[in-house]
């Protein structure tokens, strides 16, 4: 963001992720036929704006806190076959640009998972900003992107036999990011 194109309401300062009301899910194609939904819920983050209504934002997502409400499914996820989240205990989200796109805004950045950073663009919606419930202002974020996991090295083939796969290649990632503003 810059000072054109900053969200009304959103002041410079540093906005902190509210983990207890924000919500980092995904969705992925099984068997060719339906998608299976998960998420994590063990993150943090902070976008920064500064004065001159430049934006940086940054997370850390802990990859043992996913969950697909399928425990067998969700320890063969966190297991070398996917996410090896014994050596890779993170995936990482580093902003580097943000653009408006017409009501909304792009925010354009890198993101790490095993080790392997990848760029990706999310597509974010401003909700607005409230002045919260006595702890200072919040602001609101929906965000969605796809990724492919075999960039990232998720790459593990379960082929079925009459053709497909198990899994497909394409994450969609869905964001529902609620803020807070430190108070100095």
């Amino acid at each position: 963001m810059t000072a054109n194109t900053t969200a009304k309401g959103l002041t410079a300062g540093t906005w902190v992720i509210d983990p207890a009301h924000s919500t980092v899910g995904f969705s992925v194609r099984h068997l060719m036929v339906s998608k299976v939904r998960g998420r994590f819920s063990d993150f943090d983050g902070k976008l920064v704006i500064g004065e001159d209504g430049s934006a940086s934002a940054e997370a850390a997502i802990r990859v043992n806190s996913l969950t697909t409400d399928n425990e067998q499914r969700d320890a063969h996820l966190r297991s070398a076959d996917f996410f090896h989240a014994e050596d890779f205990p993170e995936m990482t989200f580093v902003s580097t640009g943000f653009r408006v796109d017409g009501e909304d805004f792009v925010v354009d950045g890198e993101l790490t998972i095993l080790g392997k950073p990848e760029p990706v663009s999310l597509k974010v919606e401003f909700l607005g900003v409230n002045p919260g419930m006595g702890h200072g202002p919040v602001a609101g974020f929906e965000a969605s992107t796809t990724v492919s996991r075999r960039e990232f090295g998720l790459d593990i083939d379960m082929p079925l036999p009459d053709g497909g796969v198990v899994i497909g290649d394409k994450i969609t990632l869905t964001l529902e990011i609620e803020v807070t503003q430190q108070q100095s």
